[in-house]
């Protein structure tokens, strides 16, 4: 008998990995004469960019980052099994999961962690982004995360913006001079499941 083992993650307690290995056990236990395929899976949420590292004989690489609102923690990202794909979950350095009730304010919130995860990635040679972008803690348009990368945000008398929420609507002019030379080189695309706009009564900004 041959049994496919295809799990998500069983969120707050065990990775996908770690949930077939799990069931593998049991099975093999009930059923000695079995042959156990594992097939972790995940759905564009938690436990993605470790699902598709793994997937691809990847591995997953932890770095430091900024949390939404600029304090260092340990996060990550996975790496293909060939270097060049890098799979980001914004959640995990810009999520909501990262902040106490009390702190989830979008105004003063940004994605600067998102931007950290990038550029380590960068450093290690990738060359494709895949970024989820589900989760966020954030509603900043993505300015943090490019102010990591190196854009500078000026409001109408040249002052620097901080890349907050509150700061988008006073973006008058964008400095390009400082960006990441390599991010020219680089494919990316965002993993969203949903159609979320920003403005209007059901967009981003209201909810």
């Amino acid at each position: 008998m041959k049994i496919a083992i295809v799990p998500n993650a069983f969120k707050g307690s065990l990775t996908a990995s770690e949930a077939a290995a799990c069931m593998e056990r049991g099975l093999l236990r009930a059923l000695p004469g079995c042959e156990v395929v594992k097939v972790p899976v995940a759905d564009g949420g938690d436990g993605t960019a470790r699902a598709v590292a793994e997937a691809t004989g990847g591995r997953w690489v932890a770095c430091e980052a900024r949390d939404p609102l600029g304090r260092p923690i340990e996060s990550g990202f996975g790496l293909s099994g060939d270097g060049r794909t890098a799979v980001i979950e914004m959640a995990l350095a810009s999520g909501l999961a990262l902040l106490k009730p009390s702190e989830r304010d979008p105004l003063l919130t940004n994605t600067v962690g998102t931007g950290d995860l990038i550029r380590a990635a960068l450093d290690l040679g990738a060359t494709r982004l895949l970024i989820g972008i589900g989760g966020s803690a954030t509603n900043d348009g993505g300015m943090g995360m490019a102010r990591a990368l190196g854009y500078r945000f000026l409001d109408a008398d040249g002052g620097e913006l901080d890349g907050t929420g509150a700061s988008l609507a006073r973006v008058v002019r964008i400095d390009r001079s400082g960006v990441d030379a390599r991010l020219g080189a680089v494919a990316v695309e965002a993993a969203c499941d949903v159609d979320n706009p920003l403005f209007g009564p059901h967009g981003a900004a209201c909810v």
